[in-house]
């Protein structure tokens, strides 16, 4: 595991470098679209805490990093890790980011046609980007391809399967929201997006478009440190009621009210519920509520309740969410399938759901009646 050096040129490079045939368009537009502004790869390894006990930030947040700190992780992730569970590797390194997992799941798990809007370095991360999410299904069109680095994140995970995420975001490279064109968006459903304060002008401009082009928009609340650190321009964001699904966990709901620990968080949904036409609040091992109109819904999780690692659980709950909103399933059934997708992820190390616990999802579904994918071999 280790990062590579700044990189601060970025220019446009022909997006046929990365993967031959890329720049030719693709026959029908994507249901769901995903705007993961820097593409993003995930080292992803179970650790002891010690190594926490160095790295600024709170424990199970999301804190960026610099190139050095991150370098300095990585480099003394081997000397801290923990014996595998189950024969499983305790080191993974894959495509990551939450919008990237959640399309990711939608074409594997799912059958959903997907694409994503961003920009890709140059670099061999750049290229074990590509390769993982084409590997899946993603339609990688509207992916520009850039001379420069491609963002990594170290995501440590604790003997309880609890992760922590130090993403190094600042030297990588990222797609501009003059860069947006209305044929990126055309023809698709739903845009789904990961808030973050920093990337407003890009969010903005690219929800507009995609408002103008008839598409719906999914937000998933990024991580409790962004929420409290830009609650404002959270709130500004919700008030335009451009935002038709809104997903928080507990304590991003937490923020969004600006409350303590012991807030309730259907006061979280009620909140997001009148900004968003749905709204979810999930609850880790308690499972979700959702909001839809006047309807409201709690679910039980789904899975194990030792999880190997959490990475990912939102990304996918997201997942399955929004494939039950594509097929038009009721809100309760949505979360169902959510519940379903977000535990199948859990069972192994990193946010990418293995070929076995699909299948281990499917079993789950079809013991509760819900409708099974139809995927194509």
């Amino acid at each position: 595991m280790g990062a590579e050096a700044e990189h601060p040129q970025q220019q446009q490079v022909p997006p046929s470098s990365l993967r031959p045939g890329r720049e030719v368009a693709a026959a029908a537009a994507p249901a769901v679209l995903g705007l993961q502004l820097s593409a993003l790869i995930d080292h992803v390894a179970r650790v002891d805490w010690s190594l926490l006990d160095r790295v600024p930030g709170d424990r199970g947040g999301s804190q960026q990093v610099s190139i050095e700190e991150l370098n300095i992780i990585l480099t003394e992730v081997n000397a801290h890790i923990l014996p595998s569970r189950n024969d499983l590797t305790p080191i993974t390194t894959i495509a990551g980011g939450s919008v990237a997992n959640t399309i990711r799941g939608l074409s594997a798990g799912f059958g959903i046609s997907t694409g994503i809007i961003g920009a890709c370095g140059d670099d061999n991360q750049g290229i074990l980007f590509v390769n993982n999410m084409s590997f899946s299904g993603v339609d990688l069109t509207r992916l520009r391809a850039k001379k420069g680095h491609t963002a990594q994140c170290a995501c440590l995970v604790d003997a309880s399967g609890n992760r922590t995420m130090r993403p190094c975001l600042s030297s990588a490279v990222k797609i501009q929201a003059n860069e947006f064109r209305k044929e990126d968006f055309k023809g698709s459903k739903w845009l789904v997006v990961r808030y973050a304060q920093q990337n407003m002008e890009q969010i903005i401009e690219a929800i507009r478009i995609a408002k103008q082009e008839g598409l719906s928009v999914s937000l998933d609340l990024a991580s409790f440190e962004m929420v409290r650190d830009s609650r404002s321009k959270l709130i500004n964001l919700l008030e335009t009621g451009n935002i038709d699904l809104c997903f928080a966990n507990e304590d991003e709901a937490r923020e969004v009210i600006g409350g303590g620990p012991t807030s309730d968080p259907e006061e979280a949904l009620a909140f997001l519920g009148k900004y968003c036409k749905w709204a979810v609040v999930t609850l880790a091992s308690k499972g979700c509520m959702a909001k839809h109109g006047k309807q409201v819904v709690q679910v039980p999780a789904i899975g194990d309740s030792n999880a190997v690692d959490t990475t990912g659980a939102g990304d996918l709950f997201a997942s399955g969410f929004l494939y039950g909103l594509v097929k038009g399933l009721p809100l309760e059934d949505c979360c169902k399938v959510g519940a379903c997708s977000g535990g199948s992820v859990t069972r192994a190390l990193g946010g990418e759901v293995r070929p076995e616990n699909w299948q281990w999802m499917y079993k789950q579904m079809h013991a509760r009646g819900l409708l099974l994918p139809e995927l194509k071999n």
